[in-house]
């Protein structure tokens, strides 16, 4: 699900005008608050994307328009896919499951499966510690992504990121669209409660609701920006 910004823009227009009143702004500045709404939950929007490439130890990033680098997977086992080796390094819990429950010396197969899955798990252990599989080093500075790899070199490599948003259709989900819509409504209410405020007639029979716009979009501001600080997770050190 995603909305586009002509369905923002008229989601504020409705709201504010009832779809009878004439609003003070173009359609053209509710959009560039709908801009402004996005920028600011940049910082906070953790929604992260897949995307597979080719592997590399050293993946140049440049032009890769992200804001984070969650985690690295690899696409497939280790069942002879990589680039280099046709050796199969595959798990014995597969291997042997068969065996461990056949009907002929269950025992003795049961036994024989344990130890050498026993084995596979401490060859597991002693690669880690020696060499972390998949570990990773993003160089910010020299848009470049270093990845180690403890075993065979596989042929592609799965990323999971945080992109950096630059257009409202990149947000789909339905937290983010709702935070999106409520922050837009509120910065456009507000700046009609400027305009409606920027004059005054103490001898108008009527009186605007600029005050009133004021007051609601401050506080519902406030409230979002809170919701979005108290909900975020990602981490930020303090220089």
């Amino acid at each position: 699900m995603k909305m586009t910004k002509v369905e923002y823009i008229n989601y504020i227009k409705l709201d504010l005008s009832g779809d009878v009143l004439d609003l003070e702004i173009s359609d053209e500045t509710v959009g560039k608050y709908v801009d402004a709404a996005l920028i600011e939950i940049r910082r906070y929007y953790d929604q992260s994307v897949l995307v597979t490439v080719p592997f590399a130890r050293c993946i140049d990033l440049e032009g890769f328009n992200h804001s984070a680098i969650v985690k690295i997977y690899r696409t497939r086992g280790f069942t002879g896919d990589s680039i280099q080796s046709t050796r199969s390094e595959v798990d014995p819990m597969y291997a042997q499951q068969w065996l461990a429950f056949s009907s002929g010396g269950m025992t003795y197969s049961l036994q024989n499966y344990l130890l050498n899955y026993m084995s596979y798990s401490t060859l597991q252990q002693i690669r880690n510690n020696t060499s972390t599989d998949l570990a990773f080093k993003e160089d910010k500075a020299g848009n470049k992504l270093y990845i180690n790899g403890s075993y065979e070199y596989p042929e592609n490599i799965t990323i999971e990121y945080i992109p950096v948003l630059t257009d409202v259709e990149q947000v789909t989900s339905d937290y983010w669209i709702d935070i999106l819509k409520r922050l837009s409504l509120a910065l456009v209410k507000r700046a009609l409660g400027r305009i409606r405020t920027r004059f005054t007639q103490s001898n108008a029979l009527w009186v605007q609701d600029g005050e009133t716009l004021l007051q609601e979009s401050n506080e519902e501001i406030k409230e979002l920006r809170e919701t979005l600080r108290l909900n975020s997770t990602m981490f930020y050190p303090i220089d």
